[in-house]
């Protein structure tokens, strides 16, 4: 049986944010169906941040869509507890013809928050991804790093407890990326979310995580987790975030490797 449960409110933090229980994701059926994800199991604890990584096509984006409940599993259960998700994409995808504070206002317009409220939010938002004074702007007028902060705002508009990142910094060259990075390490801890970060770098990944989540190729399962020790705040570029990546690297190689043969 396929579900999505929530818990209520207790008056108690439960043991974990987010808890994926032997799930499967099937697309199509008969001979042509695809098995993206296959009896995977994956529990993040409250206010954690956790990265995954792994080869093109492992499920890492299907599972993010799964617990944000854009597609619901094929088996097996996804629980976010009654958590608030919401969901930041590789592109920024604002529109061109609002400005920065309408683009931020449409998760609010939506949940029906009178206009003076979403006023003083987007004002509130802006400051803190560090954007005061670019509400009027329009998405054209500004940086590929500035259009993803406004992104993350819009996705915090929604007052979420849970953030999900599907590659928000891909695009982003090597000095944005950074920069964003401690942004973003910099909300999760004011703001004492729960992150799941996609991402193909895995330095990223042992950047930004507390763990590292790494998925087998397709059909996706957890093959292996590795907790990051290193204390913060981290540097990309450090020599013991490069020598706990290239530990992970390595298994993703051997993984890539037995999946080719």
């Amino acid at each position: 049986m396929t579900t999505m449960t929530e818990t209520l409110d207790t008056g108690t933090e439960r043991a974990s944010a987010v808890e994926i229980d032997q799930v499967s994701k099937v697309f199509g059926e008969g001979p042509g169906a695809l098995t993206a994800i296959d009896g995977m199991s994956v529990s993040v604890r409250p206010h954690e941040f956790v990265a995954l990584v792994g080869a093109s096509g492992c499920g890492k984006s299907t599972l993010l869509s799964l617990v944000a409940g854009l597609t619901r599993p094929t088996d097996g259960t996804v629980d976010v507890g009654g958590h608030r998700v919401a969901m930041m994409f590789q592109e920024a995808s604002l529109f061109p013809w609002l400005t920065v504070g309408a683009n931020i206002e449409i998760p609010m317009r939506v949940n029906g928050v009178p206009r003076a409220r979403r006023k003083e939010r987007v004002a509130e938002l802006l400051d803190l991804v560090r954007l005061s004074g670019f509400a009027r702007k329009r998405p054209h007028q500004l940086s590929g790093g500035m259009r993803q902060r406004v992104a993350l705002a819009r996705a915090l508009a929604q007052d979420a407890d849970v953030l999900l990142m599907d590659e928000p910094f891909g695009a982003l060259d090597a000095m944005t990326r950074d920069i964003l990075h401690d942004e973003i390490e910099r909300i999760w801890r004011e703001r004492s979310l729960t992150v799941m970060l996609v991402t193909h770098n895995v330095r990223e990944a042992v950047r930004l995580g507390d763990r590292v989540i790494l998925l087998s190729s397709r059909p996706g399962r957890v093959i292996e987790e590795f907790t990051v020790e290193e204390e913060r705040p981290r540097r990309i570029d450090s020599a013991s975030i490069a020598s706990r990546a290239a530990e992970i690297t390595d298994r993703l190689r051997a993984e890539v490797a037995r999946h080719a043969g």
